[in-house]
């Protein structure tokens, strides 16, 4: 398996990608993966991870950070936008579509977590896209609105709105607005915060277990009214008989999500569940990445053809 860094374009922004090619001797263009990561990660986390595991199978392999984060440039730095995350996934997928090494008719999207979210309306809208895999999906606008597990009051979203409305304020009289911190100081913050939930977040972005230095600590306050109204879920029917699959881990707080989205899906669909694994635990656990990774084969291999 060899590694490139790429870039591309998207919609006028450069995006930054480790393009992963497997090593096992060519036998004509392979079918290709797109793989994003999730909310304020970098390609050199869990979507760099699935993308090596994934060319390792035959598969090439793209993954990248996102307009506004990470390598990838873009201002305001910290900026989530859910209408350009969507944008970024098919930018990916033109890259690909001009590499000799990657079968045009071939190509497939892995999104893990926000991105699991993001891939849904990108396979809708983009025909190019052949089958969609999704790991500890999340659709990142639910998870402000709803929280982790569904039962947040909404006024606490309401006032974040608040908040976002006054940075807008502060950037329109020439002031440099707030920004949102995604992460308290210690784990036990995160976890009285977020629950075991936000406790594994912060052990997973905030210790040595796969802390980068380019990964988000906070998103700008217009990511919250980008979001507001964003709805992962509502295309979902539109992705038709495009092949989706779902991998969600048993103690997932997130897993309502991914019920949802597989009961709007109308064409041929696959719910995996990791037992023991939580959403988190798939980001990077061996024990649940391993069989994580052998479903995604499997189910890339059938749908767009063996990885030679």
């Amino acid at each position: 398996m060899a590694k490139t860094n790429v870039t591309f374009d998207s919609a006028g922004i450069p995006l930054a990608g480790h393009l992963y090619l497997p090593d096992t001797p060519e036998q004509g263009p392979r079918p290709a993966i797109v793989v994003g990561h999730p909310g304020s990660s970098v390609k050199e986390q869990t979507a760099g991870l699935y993308a090596q595991r994934l060319a390792e199978r035959g598969f090439v392999a793209l993954a990248f950070d996102a307009a506004y984060q990470g390598e990838s440039g873009g201002e305001p730095r910290g900026l989530e936008d859910p209408a350009h995350r969507v944008e970024d996934l098919k930018a990916a997928v033109s890259f690909l579509t001009a590499r000799s090494e990657v079968d045009t008719e071939r190509i497939g999207a892995l999104g893990i977590c926000a991105s699991g979210g993001y891939v849904l309306p990108a396979t809708a809208s983009d025909h190019r896209i052949k089958a969609v895999g999704m790991v500890s999906a999340a659709d990142i606008a639910r998870q402000f609105r709803l929280g982790a597990d569904g039962t947040q009051d909404p006024a606490v979203f309401q006032g974040m709105l608040d908040a976002a409305a006054q940075a807008r304020t502060t950037e329109a009289r020439g002031q440099k607005p707030p920004t949102l911190t995604l992460f308290p100081d210690t784990a036990e913050q995160a976890r009285v915060l977020g629950g075991e939930h936000g406790a594994e977040g912060f052990e997973y972005y905030r210790t040595p277990r796969a802390q980068h230095p380019r990964s988000a600590s906070f998103f700008t306050w217009s990511s919250i009214d980008k979001m507001a109204t964003f709805d992962a879920f509502a295309s979902v029917p539109l992705i038709g008989q495009q092949p989706l699959l779902m991998i969600v881990g048993t103690r997932a707080v997130t897993s309502w999500m991914s019920v949802e989205a597989f009961q709007r899906a109308i064409g041929p669909k696959e719910i995996h569940w990791i037992d023991g694994a939580s959403h988190v635990d798939l980001y990077d656990k061996k024990e649940y990445v391993d069989p994580a990774v052998d479903v995604l084969a499997d189910f890339f291999a059938k749908h767009l053809g063996q990885a030679v």
